[in-house]
């Protein structure tokens, strides 16, 4: 059979614009805001008639521009084509490859790879699916998955994970609204309706609390620190000076540090809450900085392979080795907030504004454009003052 034509070409699929693209005989390609690109075909039913009296024209999903290449799209466009020439409506008449839920569910996550912050993220979105879902309905055609197989996969983990499940229903909801918005599935979506019924059962959220080391034992900790001399050491007593986050330090490159300015920006793509954030350098926090430079690496602190950083799990097993298992890396950054409420005397908006923490309402911090980066240099340098305390007990 003869290739079908039109005005779009394979190229012009891949990189047209948001908007509506028409192939010509009522194929168009719909291209969202977000990338997102999928078929639609916009036929007139010969012989039915809308609520207004008119002809019935109406529009078909034939997919995503992914999974659905041109040719195929026009070979559907003319089937559905076809069925309304015969006065059939492709809604109730059309014969669709419908993916099953594992085959959508990696699809979506492919597409959405570029928005999360870094691949792991990324896999974890998968990971989720990969031992929740699919064991149960992986193997299932979308449109054929309704509240009793959502349920079938949140029950058994609702109480005892109740943050996995609910990212769990997360995800679902995000693949079977794709496969609505690709036609290939219709109506509400059953994640939806099983939280509005609520039939499962409420749980009370339990406040985790990273167990930070009480602010006086620190200096003592740092200066047992100070006598190592290995990698995850300096990212240890660096995590500790800035009360930045484990990934922020050991994903930190050179091109973020600026020395003469004596200051380190964290791009907005690494934070938490998707905003760039300075972090004022400390004479300690140079210290720590500058012989690391003669390693050359990609990373300030290079792990186990070249221009690779540390491992996640590195500093934590540090902390194991030196006895201090109770203790939890990221609960130095609360370890730093209870010292700046107790004894700095910095105005709270200060402390919070060092742990990148977002204070107050929209509006308050729509006014708030200020990082306080000067105020925060002084509060930095009396915790590097205050860390070092025990270097001078150890001397004495």
């Amino acid at each position: 059979m003869a290739a079908l034509v039109g005005k779009l070409t394979r190229k012009l699929v891949e990189n047209l614009g948001p908007g509506r693209h028409g192939d010509g005989a009522g194929l168009h390609l719909v291209v969202d805001p977000s990338g997102a690109r999928r078929w639609i075909v916009r036929v007139t039913v010969k012989g039915q008639k809308n609520a207004k009296g008119a002809p019935l024209r109406t529009d078909f999903g034939l997919g995503g521009a992914d999974v659905v290449t041109l040719n195929q799209a026009r070979e559907r466009a003319l089937e559905y084509r076809r069925m309304a020439k015969s006065g059939l409506n492709p809604r109730y008449n059309a014969k669709r490859d419908i993916p099953s839920f594992e085959e959508l569910s990696r699809q979506v996550h492919i597409d959405r790879l570029p928005t999360w912050k870094n691949p792991k993220h990324g896999q974890q979105w998968l990971n989720t699916l990969r031992d929740y879902a699919f064991p149960k309905i992986g193997r299932m055609p979308v449109d054929a998955i309704g509240q009793p197989e959502v349920l079938m996969c949140l029950s058994p983990i609702w109480t005892d994970k109740h943050e996995t499940a609910k990212r769990l229903a997360q995800r679902i909801k995000a693949v079977l609204d794709v496969a609505k918005s690709s036609g290939f599935r219709d109506g509400e979506n059953p994640v939806t309706a099983v939280k509005e019924a609520g039939v499962l059962p409420k749980v009370k959220a339990k406040v985790q609390h990273h167990d930070a080391m009480p602010w006086k034992d620190v200096p003592a900790f740092y200066a047992e620190l100070e006598g190592r001399s290995a990698t995850a050491a300096k990212a240890l007593q660096f995590t500790i000076l800035t009360a930045c986050r484990t990934s922020e330090v050991l994903d930190m490159t050179w091109p973020e540090v600026d020395f003469e300015a004596r200051l380190w920006t964290v791009p907005a793509a690494r934070m938490k809450g998707g905003k760039e954030h300075r972090v004022p350098l400390t004479d300690e926090m140079l210290a720590i900085l500058k012989p690391l430079m003669a390693m050359a690496s990609d990373y300030v602190f290079e792990g186990q392979k070249r221009h690779k950083p540390l491992s996640n799990m590195s500093m934590l097993m540090l902390l194991r080795r030196m006895g201090c298992d109770g203790f939890t890396v990221h609960g130095f950054r609360s370890t730093f907030r209870d010292w700046a409420a107790e004894v700095s005397g910095a105005p709270r908006e200060v402390a919070e504004a060092a742990l990148a923490h977002q204070v107050g309402s929209e509006v308050e911090r729509a006014y708030a454009r200020s990082d306080l980066l000067k105020k925060r240099r002084e509060m930095m340098n009396t915790w590097s003052g205050f860390l070092l305390k025990g270097r001078s007990v150890d001397d004495n």
